[in-house]
């Protein structure tokens, strides 16, 4: 055999290799992209959730709660009081309106069944926790001034994005809900 037949073998067999190599990195790199996608949109469905929960909580309580077992025990034993509103306006002599606002309450209804008894598989006791992990997800809640006045804010964050983009800056961009900061219910994927 002639060296260049031998070159030529040498060079088909390494560019086949190299072939074979970036091929494989170049599907795993699309593996990992779906993997983040699918972890990402579980992480996101579970943060609507705790909202929900959440902005529940404030309506009945006045205010957020950044303790786990709160929210559990408000969404498992909490109701909403069903009302109805109506409105009066009555004539005044001296050509003004007054209205007279009546509130009936109509009665109750869980706040479990309200929010939850339409997911399928939910288990309230693990809405604290990242899917498929024992991690909880971190919670903050308090009042903030905004202008000269205080109003409640929330954040639950995700503790360890799986998504490296997201760890970035002591996990900044991590998927969250809320805000430590600014009044807002929004995620930051919307």
């Amino acid at each position: 055999m002639s060296k260049t037949k031998i070159f030529s073998i040498v060079f088909f067999v390494a560019a086949v290799i190299i072939g074979y190599f970036f091929v494989d990195s170049i599907a795993y790199d699309i593996q990992q992209e779906k993997k983040i996608e699918r972890e990402e949109a579980r992480v996101i469905k579970k943060l609507k959730q705790i909202r929900s929960g959440m902005i529940a909580y404030q309506r009945v309580n006045g205010q957020y709660t950044s303790d786990w077992d709160k929210l559990i025990n408000f969404i498992d034993t909490g109701d909403f009081y069903l009302t109805e509103r109506s409105e009066q306006i009555i004539q005044r002599e001296y050509g003004g309106d007054s209205v007279v606002i009546n509130v009936d309450t109509l009665g109750t209804i869980p706040v479990y069944d309200s929010l939850y008894a339409d997911i399928e598989n939910f288990n309230l006791q693990k809405l604290p926790f990242k899917p498929g992990t024992k991690k909880k997800f971190e919670i903050f809640a308090d009042k903030i001034v905004k202008g000269s006045v205080k109003v409640d804010v929330f954040e639950v964050k995700d503790p360890d994005p799986i998504n490296p983009k997201r760890r970035k800056d002591n996990n900044d961009k991590a998927l969250r809900v809320g805000s430590r900061s600014e009044v807002t219910t929004s995620g930051n994927w919307e």
